[in-house]
């Protein structure tokens, strides 16, 4: 028995056309209603088969839908909300897709009382956008978390879960700020750090007459790939999840002083047990799952 039989989503970009490909594929009997307010988006929507119903208005997709997911920026998480709040079905779900969770759920909470909330982050993307972007398997054995607030019935958090593992996810369930503290580490940093290295390569670059782009090795490619992401959704991450990421990123900093003194004073045991140390993390990564051990990280060339 499939956990919902009427589904909207509201943004069609990476995340939002991958989940209208993903219920399309694995349940197919499920009515999808899907809005965008791009008419460009909503015409490559149309063109590409990805729902039975498409809208410009939020309000009118989640009519009579039982699960409502947000698929757009976290700033524009309030907004949506207003829109969609006299429309909703008594007992729907609302729930999301973005990277910050205790902010969505504060501004969820607030603008839908009365509403089963329950925020969501599938653990996956790339770095395109788009509603060309998107692809039916990009949530297999990736990590969904589900950030339920206190008093939501087990057997509504139980059910939202079954629909991320019905396509093909595999699901964890914690509180919103420490989830917000944990990707702060493996996502948000990161991301960080790639758009501070590739704006520093940028302003090198006219002086070294284009040589960091022509000679660029795997390190930097890699960091080019990840500071392509949407820089709307980026910025709403980061201004939404501030603490979490200024206090991982003040411990970075005190890292990376520590690694320049090292090098400084030719500390060369201080480097090779950090190195050596940091080589069974990415052998972690590998046997969860999480990526390939294949050379080049399974580029196909």
């Amino acid at each position: 028995m499939l956990p919902f039989s009427r589904v909207a989503i509201i943004g069609m970009g990476l995340i939002g056309s991958s989940l209208a490909r993903a219920v399309r594929q694995a349940m197919p009997t499920v009515r999808l209603t899907v809005s965008d307010g791009d008419a460009a988006v909503r015409a490559r929507v149309l063109a590409l088969d990805l729902a039975d119903d498409v809208t410009d208005n939020a309000g009118a997709a989640v009519v009579d839908a039982d699960l409502v997911i947000l698929a757009v920026p976290v700033g524009a998480m309030g907004a949506v909300a207003a829109e969609i709040a006299g429309e909703l079905a008594p007992g729907a779900i609302v729930s999301d897709v973005g990277s910050v969770k205790e902010r969505v759920l504060t501004d969820l909470v607030a603008g839908l009382p009365g509403v089963i909330v329950i925020p969501a982050h599938p653990v996956a993307g790339t770095e395109k956008s788009g509603p060309d972007a998107g692809f039916a398997n990009l949530f297999t054995d990736r990590w969904c978390i589900l950030t339920p607030p206190p008093g939501v019935d087990d057997w509504q958090v139980a059910r939202l879960g079954d629909f991320w593992r019905a396509l093909g996810a595999k699901v964890e369930t914690m509180e919103a700020a420490h989830h917000d503290r944990v990707l702060a580490v493996t996502s948000h940093l990161p991301h960080l750090i790639a758009y501070s290295i590739v704006g520093t390569a940028s302003d090198l670059e006219t002086v070294t007459r284009s040589e960091v782009i022509k000679y660029s090795a795997g390190g930097f490619r890699d960091f080019t790939r990840i500071a392509a992401s949407d820089p709307v959704m980026w910025r709403d991450v980061f201004l939404n999840n501030r603490d979490a990421v200024l206090e991982t990123l003040g411990r970075f900093t005190e890292d990376l002083v520590a690694l320049q003194r090292a090098i400084r004073w030719g500390e060369g045991d201080t480097l090779e047990a950090l190195f050596t140390r940091t080589r069974a993390i990415r052998r972690g990564i590998i046997d969860e799952g999480q990526d390939t051990e294949e050379p080049d990280f399974g580029r196909k060339h």
